[in-house]
């Protein structure tokens, strides 16, 4: 058994940004121009009215103040509301392969590696811009990987499931590295014309490259343990897909092909089951809360980020302890709980332990525990 180790990480930040009041603009936009053409049914109660966003609103409701996207020209635009991502050619990088492999190329950086070392690609995201060839297989032949890629798919918890594959093969002996990649382009599958969710999402990639600790050329973090679990719920749900074209009015632009979530159920049923998942994965390896020098969670929500960190370590987290960097991402999926971990663990010192969590839509949530090592 060989010991997997956390040797680089990297994040691919898009060039453009859209404020909480950009954001707020456009959709007041939007929301007077529904409200006008269906005066009439508003009037006769057959619909409700749209009621006016706030950047206040979005602070207090997620802790949002911006987030990073591939293209604002049309999600600013109050009649259309969407980015604009122009098709490629088969010939060209796909928009997940070409940030992954910026995000990727970080990591291997970091570490000192070569991609012709690596031996697996990991995709793992949320939503994929086709369903093959595989995305990860695309960003090992753009990176010289000469080994395998496969895609993987479990929500906002991806990231966490993805470094678990990577470090279970590792400590097998069947590889030496892995890279597991978190591109998402969340902006596409957001239904910003909802005032309720317009504000969650924002774009990025994240990687981290593991390999065996004995193989490391600088500090790392040792993967002491993972541990990833499943619950089914419709809470949090995005019906589109290629069976669509098969059921009659499938060219209608319904809700439920976007993103959407029963947001009062998932905070009631999500925080007790990653508590308790967190506690009890720390409990089965002798971690106690006062050895945990950093919490690196999965970025949706302020306020459950708040409560998570209160629950694990019995108190509120003092500042730095538990980082959050949804305030300038936003909600960006698999990648949120690997970003807080590129940006806040230079700090730690050899024998510090950290834990990362990643939940959401299944629901799934997963956990790793690492030890940094110099």
């Amino acid at each position: 058994m060989f010991q997997p180790a956390i040797t680089g990480s990297g994040v691919f930040t898009p060039d453009q940004s859209i404020s909480n009041d950009e954001l707020v603009v456009a959709f007041n936009g939007y929301a007077d121009r529904w409200n006008a053409e269906n005066a009439a049914a508003i009037a006769a109660g057959e619909v409700d009215e749209l009621a006016h966003s706030s950047s206040e609103f979005i602070v207090a409701a997620s802790g949002i103040e911006r987030r990073y996207v591939l293209d604002k020209s049309g999600l600013l635009d109050p009649e259309v509301m969407h980015p604009w991502l122009p098709e490629r050619s088969m010939e060209d990088p796909g928009f997940m392969a070409e940030m992954g492999v910026d995000a990727c190329q970080k990591a291997l950086d970091m570490a000192g590696v070569d991609a012709g070392d690596v031996d697996a690609v990991i995709c793992a995201a949320s939503n994929h811009e086709r369903a093959y060839p595989a995305i990860a297989i695309e960003i090992q032949e753009a990176l010289g990987v000469q080994g395998f890629g496969f895609d993987m798919n479990v929500a906002c918890s991806s990231a966490t499931f993805g470094i678990q594959a990577a470090a279970d093969m590792i400590r097998s002996g069947s590889i030496k590295r892995a890279l597991v990649v978190n591109p998402e382009i969340c902006s596409a599958h957001l239904e910003w014309r909802d005032r309720d969710c317009h504000f969650i999402f924002g774009d990025v990639a994240t990687a981290v490259l593991i390999e065996r600790a004995d193989l490391a050329k600088g500090e790392k973090f040792l993967i002491k343990s993972t541990r990833c679990a499943t619950q089914f719920s419709n809470n949090i749900r995005n019906n589109n897909g290629f069976l669509r074209r098969t059921r009659e009015g499938h060219m209608e632009d319904r809700r439920d092909m976007l993103f959407m979530q029963n947001g009062r159920k998932v905070f009631k049923e999500v925080l007790p089951l990653v508590s308790r998942h967190i506690a009890d994965h720390m409990e089965a390896e002798g971690v106690e809360a006062g050895d945990l020098k950093r919490l690196w969670l999965h970025q949706a929500n302020k306020t459950m980020n708040d409560y998570i960190g209160k629950k694990v370590l019995g108190r509120v987290p003092e500042d730095g302890e538990q980082p959050n960097i949804l305030q300038d991402y936003a909600n960006t999926s698999s990648a949120g709980s690997i970003i807080a971990f590129a940006k806040y663990s230079d700090d730690l010192a050899p024998g510090d332990t950290g834990l990362i969590c990643s939940f959401g839509a299944g629901y799934s949530v997963g956990s790793v525990i690492l030890e940094k090592s110099a």
